[in-house]
Order: structure tokens, then sequence, then C-alpha cells
């Protein structure tokens, strides 16, 4: 198949190559196929490990608490302190790791996190004193703050335009098939017919790392992102990758595909400064800046806060039994999961705007209305997780397409260290902050603290939604190279908002 690629003349020292390519519109128009089940697969099923570990931590944060757990540790301490030290970790991870997938691929840096995310969560289960524990809170978080980083700019690197708003959100959803798993095992494991209090909260640990060792071994087999390959000096490897990648959809498909539509001309180029990126994000597109800025603290607080301390509200108000709340858990995290799969469609057709805006208005609402009954004595276990199923299923769309959005709306040079940065910062201001003023608030065992906690994420996903309805891109269906011109094309000096 003619690749439709040119080549100018070698570089002499010091300058870089241009290329004149089609290969990011031979990625868009490829049809559904099983080469993109495998990225899927290979890719996503991360998120599920991350929700199943961080609902384990949550749900058994009671029984490591009580004596004879092997720890002399509270259970504020699991859900403030070392809550805030994952999510410290995994800004700092997504920072460090960002810049290297940007620099050195994205396929380098996926291993590398998910074996730095397994080791680390492997010796929190060996934790024998609450400094351990929280060294490697951290460190798991440092692993899972890179995987944000390279997976989301593969994911939209490698996905055809028409379904990346979907399958990113889909993707970054199945986080909440995890935190189903991790509820019902964390019942399991503490049940002390079955585990010692000393063991049981260890081996859900284990179980997580058993099932992240399959996911590495299938991970070997997604390939670079071409679109990284082109502009990087790897050409030969990007043109190579695709038409092999079209043989096989054509062989699975039984006809021929279109050809490509367009071209693109670029210099290709090494690696980007932290200068020019910083100029990019806050110079070249500063509504683009404040969008990403405002959907990440929206959806970091509301979840960072809330999440982590659901089990602590179960035990302190409704005296639900600390190996019970797994149960409540399951159905909140089946409604997160919901709101992204039946919703996801819509963010391609309807479009980004209208989708992001209202999924972040609608559970901002919601969210008031359930503090409002809570505070009144209204609900019970059962209701009040009820509630939070319907305030959950729009917020999990809408803080999914959050990394969705920073990922499709900046330059392909520029994409996972924005994915990083605006993750960093958003999640610092509400991912931080939110499990330690959120632990105080429900530890105090006053309603007027925990609605006030409410109120608080639900104002801030209510102004999140509000900036988008004015500021988010009309990304759906358009390729990546159209949203947000790539820094190596020599029309790019000129680029502005749109």
């Amino acid at each position: 198949m003619d690749s439709g690629t040119s080549r100018a003349p070698a570089p002499g020292p010091g300058e870089t190559s241009t290329v004149t390519t089609a290969v990011p519109a031979r990625l868009d128009r490829l049809p559904w196929s099983r080469w993109h089940w495998m990225i899927v697969i290979g890719l996503g099923t991360v998120w599920i490990l991350d929700g199943l570990e961080v609902t384990i931590v949550g749900n058994v944060a009671g029984r490591i608490a009580e004596d004879g757990s092997g720890l002399d540790i509270t259970a504020a301490q699991i859900t403030g302190v070392a809550a805030a030290l994952y999510v410290a970790g995994a800004c700092s991870g997504a920072l460090f790791f960002g810049w290297l997938t940007d620099r050195y691929g994205r396929k380098r840096l996926f291993m590398v996190t998910l074996v730095v995310y397994l080791a680390a969560t492997a010796m929190t289960a060996l934790s024998f004193e609450s400094w351990w524990f929280f060294l490697f809170r951290f460190l798991t978080g440092f692993g899972i703050g890179g995987e944000y980083a390279a997976i989301n700019s593969a994911i939209d690197e490698l996905i055809p335009s028409h379904y990346r708003g979907r399958v990113d959100l889909i993707i970054n959803g199945s986080y909440w098939l995890g935190a189903i798993g991790g509820s019902l095992l964390s019942i399991v494991m503490l049940d002390t017919d079955i585990f010692p209090k000393d063991l049981g909260w260890r081996l859900s640990f284990a179980l997580g790392v058993v099932l992240g060792l399959v996911i590495l071994l299938v991970r070997r087999h997604v390939p670079e992102s071409p679109r990284w390959q082109f502009i990087h000096g790897h050409g030969d490897e990007a043109e190579e990758l695709v038409g092999a990648v079209e043989k096989e959809i054509e062989k699975e498909k039984g006809a021929p595909l279109p050809p490509p539509d367009r071209e693109i001309t670029i210099h290709q180029r090494k690696s980007i400064g932290f200068g020019l990126i910083a100029r990019t994000v806050f110079h070249t597109y500063p509504r683009r800046a404040v969008l990403g800025l405002s959907l990440f603290i929206g959806q970091a607080f509301l979840y960072n806060a809330i999440t982590f301390g659901f089990g602590t509200i179960l035990i302190t108000f409704f005296d639900v039994p600390t190996g019970s709340t797994g149960y409540y858990f399951a159905v909140i995290a089946a409604g997160n999961f919901m709101g992204p799969l039946l919703l996801g469609k819509l963010f391609d057709t309807v479009g980004r705007r209208i989708m992001i805006s209202s999924t972040y208005l609608l559970s901002g609402i919601l969210l008031f209305g359930t503090a409002w009954l809570f505070d009144r004595g209204s609900l019970g276990a059962t209701t009040l997780t009820a509630c939070w199923c319907v305030v959950l299923f729009f917020a999990s769309a809408g803080a999914s397409s959050a990394y969705l959005t920073v990922s499709e709306i900046f330059p392909m040079e520029t994409r996972a260290m924005a994915i990083a940065f605006f993750y960093a910062l958003g999640t610092a201001a509400g991912g931080i902050s939110g499990p330690l003023i959120f632990a105080e608030l429900t530890e105090s065992g006053v309603v007027g603290d925990t609605v006030l906690a409410f109120q608080i994420g639900a104002g801030l996903m209510c102004a999140a939604g509000l900036v988008a309805a004015f500021l988010a891109v009309d990304a759906e269906r358009r390729s990546l190279e159209d949203i947000a011109e790539p820094l190596s094309t020599a029309r790019s000096a000129s680029s502005t908002d749109r």
C-alpha cells in the first residue's frame, strides 16, 4: 500500500529532517478491529487494578485500624494521610513520567510505570509499621500517576477519531470495575472466619499484584504510537507499523481500506523543552488551560475526597459493620462504570461541549440535593448509597472526559506532559487537600461537617461545568492534528485558541 510519505534530503549537522506523512489520517480512517481491542485490553485494564486497590484501602481502613491487624495506625490516618500521600505520589509520578513519555515514547513508559506500581503494591502488602505503609502508598501513587500520562496519550493517538471519545471514557471508567471487585473482595478478605485480621487485608493487595502481572504480559504486544514515532525521527518504524496494521485489518474485514484524505509535513525533533511546553499551554492556548484545570480540580476533589471516605461515613453515621461496607461501595461503583459506558457515545455524537458541561452540572446539582437530604436526616445507608449512585453516574462520565479533554486539545509533542501537568495541579488542589479535610470532617461525627464536604465538592463540579459550557473545544470526530496543530509543523508558530 502506498503510504504517501516523502522525505526531504538528509539534514546537515544541527538540522532536523522534514517529513511529509499520511500516518495520522491512515490511523483515523481505520474501522474498529481486533487490533483496537488489543490496545483497549492491554492499556485500559490497568484502571481496573487502580480501582481495585484504592477501593480496598477505603474498605479495609477500619479493619487495619483494629487491634491485631499488624499495624499501629488509625482509620483517619489511612483515609487521610495515606490517601493524601497516594495522591501526592500520583502527582509527582505524573510529572516525572509524563516528561519521560513525551521524550522517550509511550510504550517504554507504560511498561515501566506498571512495574513501579506493582512493586510498590507488593511492598504495601508487607507493611509492618505505619511509616512503611505511608511510604509505599506514596510510591504506588507514583507509578499510577505515570500510567495516567503514558496510557491516555497512547490511547488517543492509536484510536480512530470517530471512536476516540467513547473509548477514552470507557477505559477511564473501567476503574470502577476494579472498584466493584475491590468492594466484593474486601468482604471476603475482612471475614475473620476465613482470614485472620493480620492476613486478609495483605492478601487483598497481593491479589492485585497477581492480576497486574497478567496485564504486564498482555501489554508487551501493544505498539508504540506511530504519531510519536514520526515526529521523533522514527518515521520508517511508524510507516512499517501502520502498514502492517492496515494489512491485518483488510484481511479481517475482507475489503480494501479507503485512501487517506490528507497528509502532514513536520520537522522531526528528538525532544521538547519545558519552556516551549509552558509557552504552548499558557500563551498559545490559555483558554484551554483554564478549561483543563477547572475540570481536574472539580472531579479530583469530588472523587478523592468523597470516595476515599465513603466507608467511614457508613460506619460513623449508620453503624454499618466494617465487613459490610463493600456491598454499598459495589453499588456506587456500578453506577460510576455505567455512566461512561452508556453516555460515552454521546461525547462523539452530541458533542464534547454539551456533554462535558451537562455531566458536571448535573452531578453537582444532584450532590447538593443529596447534601440537603443528608442534613435533614432523611437518608439511611441504603438511600444515601442510591443517591450517590445517581450522582456518580453523571460525575464519572464527566471526570473521565477531563482526561480525554487535556489529552486531545494540546499539540502532540506536549500531550503526555499536558495530561501530567493538569492531573498533578488539579489533583494536588482537590486530591491532597480533599482526603485530609474530609477525614477530619467525617471523623468528627457531626452531620453538618459532612454536609459541608458534600457542598464543597458539588460547588466545584458546578463551577467546572459552567467553565466547560463556555470554553470546551468541539473535538468530536476530529483528527488530533486538526484540534491542535503539532508544534513541529511549519504553521504551528501562528496557532491560536480555536
